[in-house]
C-alpha cells in the first residue's frame, strides 16, 4: 500500500513537473508571441499573455525540484524499495512498519507545501532548483527570493527527513529480515542497488539540512554565512564576511550523490528486467555488485566537478577532474554487462524490456557527454549552456525515468494483480523514446555554440536568435512526448480496474515476489517463508526442462542442471551430485 502511495503520489507530482516545463519551452519557442490563454490560467504572472521573466525562473526552479526530489528520487526509491525490499529478500514486511508509514506522509505534506507556493503572492522560489545565494539568502532580492523561498526551504527539510527515515528503514531491513539461505550474494541486483541508495542518502541528505539551515538564519537571523558586500535595490547591506562558495559545497556534497540516488535504482530495475526479459543470467553479477560499490563510494568525492569555474585553486580542481573520470568506470561496466546479457539472449519485447533497453540506451548517450564536462578546461566553455542541461536530462533525468517505467510495467501485476495493455505500452514508449532524443539531442549542438541556460529569450543576442528555429523543433517533441504520457496514464488507472487479470508469475521469473499470492495478504506468504537454495539469475540453464528456476528451487530437484560451482563449500551437495551423475552417465 505506501508502495502505491509513493507511486501515485510521485506520478501527480511528475505530471505537474511535465507541464511547468511545457509552459517554459513555449515561451522560448516563440519568445515575441503572446498566448492569451496562459493569463487564464497563470493570471498576474502571464499578464497579456507573455509569461513574465520573473516566474519563468520559478518554472525552471520548481519543475527541476519536482523532478530531481519528488519524482526521481521518492516516487523511484519509495515505490520500488517499499515494493520488492520485503518481497524479494522474504520479509513478511520492514523492519518498522510505522517508520515506512512515517516516511510517506512527510513526503506527501513536503510535496503539498511545494505545491503550495504556487499560491502565494510573491510567487515560488525562483533562484534555480540549486537555490545559490545570495537570491536564496536575501528575501528581498527578487520577488521568488520572499515566502515562496520560504515554503521551498520547509518543504525540502520535511522530504530529507522522509528520505532518512525511509533509509534506515531500508538498511535495517535488508541486512536483519533476509529469509533462510539469502546470503548477500543471493540477493538480486535490485536489492544491491536499494541498499546502496539508502546508505548514499543517509550520509548525504544531512549535509543539504545543515545547508538549508544556514540559509534560513541568513534569511531570518541576520547571519553572514554565505552573503557578503551586497548591495540590493540601492541599499548596502550590512552582510559581511560570508561566502556563497559555501554554500555550493554543501549543497553538492549532497547534489552529486544525488544523480546516483536517481540512477542506482534505476539500474537495479533493469537488471532485473533486462535478465529477466533476455532468457539469460545476468552478465558478470560479481561485477555489477562491486561496480554499484564503487559508484557509492567514488560519489561522495566528485562534487568539485560542478564548480570548476568559481575559482577553484587548479590543483583540487584536477584531483576532482581525475575522480570525476574514474567514475565513469563503474558505469560503464554496468552499460557493458547489460549489452553483453542482452548479446544473443532470448528477448522478449515486454513493454518493460523496452524501457529497460531505452535506459541503456540514454545512460550510454547521455554518459559519454560527461567525459566532456567532467574535463576541467573544456567545462570552462560548456559551463552553465545547453550542453549541461542535455547531459543530465539524458544520463539522469531520461534513464532515470525509464528505469522507474520499466519498474512500473514489469511489476504492475504484483502491485494491482493485473496486467497493463501492451499495445499502450508500446505507443507510451516509441512516443517517450523519440520525443526525449529530438527534446535534448539539439541542445549538445546550442551548448558548444555557447548558448546560456536559464534564458528568458533568444532574442537578446544576435548569436543566439538563430536557434529560436531549434527551440521550436524542441518545443513540439516536448509537447508531443507530453501527450505520449496520456496513454500511459490511461493505461495505468485503467488497467487497475479493468486490466487482464494476472497470474501469479506472468514473466516467468525467478525472484522470491513471483511465489507470493496475487491477492495481497498481510506477512506476504501464507504459511511459511520459502527458503533460498539459489542465485536469482538461473535463467536458460542447459539440462533443465523450463528456461527458469525459482530461488526456492532445492538443488536436489535440478539435478541434471546442477553445475559443480553450484555446491562450492558444499561436501554433502557434491558427493550427492557426483553420485547422480555416475547413475546418470553425466561426466561433469
Amino acid at each position: 500500500m505506501i508502495a502505491k502511495q509513493f507511486l501515485i503520489t510521485g506520478i501527480i507530482m511528475a505530471v505537474f513537473a511535465m507541464l511547468l516545463s511545457v509552459l517554459f519551452r513555449i515561451q522560448l519557442a516563440w519568445p515575441d508571441k503572446d498566448f492569451p490563454i496562459l493569463e487564464v490560467f497563470l493570471g498576474k504572472w502571464a499578464e497579456g499573455g507573455r509569461i513574465k521573466a520573473d516566474f519563468f525562473l520559478s518554472l525552471v526552479t520548481i519543475h527541476g525540484t519536482i523532478m530531481v526530489f519528488f519524482v526521481l528520487t521518492a516516487g523511484l526509491s519509495g515505490t520500488f524499495s517499499n515494493l520488492l525490499i520485503p518481497y524479494q529478500i522474504g520479509a513478511r514486511d520492514m523492519a518498522s512498519p510505522f517508520m515506512n508509514m512515517l516516511s510517506y506522509w512527510l513526503f506527501f505534506i513536503a510535496s503539498v507545501i511545494m505545491i503550495a507556493s504556487f499560491f502565494v503572492e510573491s510567487g515560488p522560489a525562483s533562484a534555480g532548483w540549486t537555490i545559490y545565494p545570495p537570491l536564496s539568502a536575501v528575501p528581498t532580492a527578487i520577488a521568488g527570493s520572499a515566502t515562496g523561498m520560504t515554503l521551498w526551504l520547509v518543504s525540502m527539510v520535511l522530504f530529507v527527513a522522509s528520505q532518512l527515515i525511509g533509509g534506515i528503514n531500508y538498511v535495517s531491513t535488508i541486512l536483519n529480515m533476509r529469509t533462510k539461505g539469502m546470503d548477500l550474494w543471493k540477493m538480486p541486483l535490485t536489492i544491491w542497488a536499494f541498499f546502496l541508495t539508502a546508505i548514499v542518502g543517509m550520509l548525504s541528505f544531512p549535509v543539504l539540512v545543515s545547508a538549508v539551515v544556514l540559509l534560513i538564519f541568513d534569511r531570518a537571523a541576520g547571519t553572514s554565512f554565505y552573503l557578503s558586500d551586497l548591495v540590493v535595490q540601492g541599499q548596502i547591506l550590512p552582510n559581511e564576511g560570508g561566502s556563497p562558495i559555501l554554500f555550493q559545497h554543501l549543497f553538492w556534497f549532497l547534489g552529486h550523490p544525488e544523480v546516483y540516488i536517481v540512477v542506482m535504482p534505476a539500474l537495479g530495475l533493469t537488471s532485473e528486467v533486462i535478465a529477466t526479459n533476455s532468457r539469460k543470467p545476468i552478465f558478470g553479477y560479481h561485477a555489477m555488485v562491486y561496480s554499484l560499490i564503487g559508484i557509492t563510494v567514488l560519489s561522495f568525492i566528485v562534487w568539485g566537478h560542478h564548480m570548476f569555474v568559481t575559482g577553484m585553486n587548479p590543483f583540487l580542481g584536477g584531483v576532482f577532474m581525475i575522480t570525476t573520470l574514474i567514475i565513469a568506470v563503474p558505469s560503464a561496466v554496468k552499460a557493458f554487462n547489460y549489452l553483453a546479457t542482452l548479446w544473443k539472449g532470448n528477448i522478449r519485447f515486454t513493454p518493460a524490456m523496452m524501457f529497460a533497453i531505452g535506459l541503456v540506451s540514454f545512460f550510454i548517450s547521455g554518459g559519454l557527454t560527461g567525459l566532456f564536462l567532467g574535463n576541467a578546461a573544456l567545462d570552462i566553455n560548456l559551463h552553465d549552456t545547453y550542453f549541461v542541461v542535455a547531459h543530465f536530462h539524458l544520463v539522469m533525468g531520461s534513464a532515470s525515468i525509464f528505469g522507474m517505467l520499466c519498474g512500473v510495467y514489469h511489476w504492475y501485476p504484483k502491485m494491482f494483480g493485473r496486467m497493463m495493455n501492451t499495445k499502450l505500452g508500446y505507443l507510451h514508449f516509441w512516443l517517450t523514446f523519440i520525443g526525449a532524443y529530438l527534446v535534448f539531442f539539439p541542445m549538445h549542438f546550442m551548448g558548444i555554440d555557447g548558448v546560456p541556460r536559464r534564458y528568458y529569450a533568444f532574442t537578446e543576442f544576435a548569436f543566439m536568435a538563430k536557434w529560436v528555429s531549434v527551440n521550436q523543433l524542441v518545443t513540439w517533441a516536448a509537447i508531443i512526448a507530453a501527450l505520449g504520457q496520456v496513454a500511459f496514464l490511461w493505461n495505468f488507472f485503467y488497467s487497475i480496474f479493468f486490466g487482464k487479470k494476472a497470474s501469479q508469475n506472468p514473466w516467468q521469473s525467478n525472484t522470491l515476489e513471483w511465489t507470493t499470492p496475487v491477492e495481497h495478504i498481510h506477512g506476504n506468504w501464507p504459511g511459511e517463508i520459502p527458503t533460498v537454495h539459489r542465485w536469482p539469475y538461473d535463467y536458460s540453464k542447459p539440462g533443465h526442462g523450463e528456461d527458469f528456476i525459482p530461488q526456492d528451487v532445492p538443488f536436489s530437484e535440478t539435478m541434471s542442471s546442477n553445475l559443480p560451482h553450484d555446491f562450492e563449500g558444499d561436501e554433502e551437495a557434491e558427493r550427492i551430485q557426483a553420485e547422480w551423475n555416475a547413475q546418470n552417465g553425466r561426466k561433469d
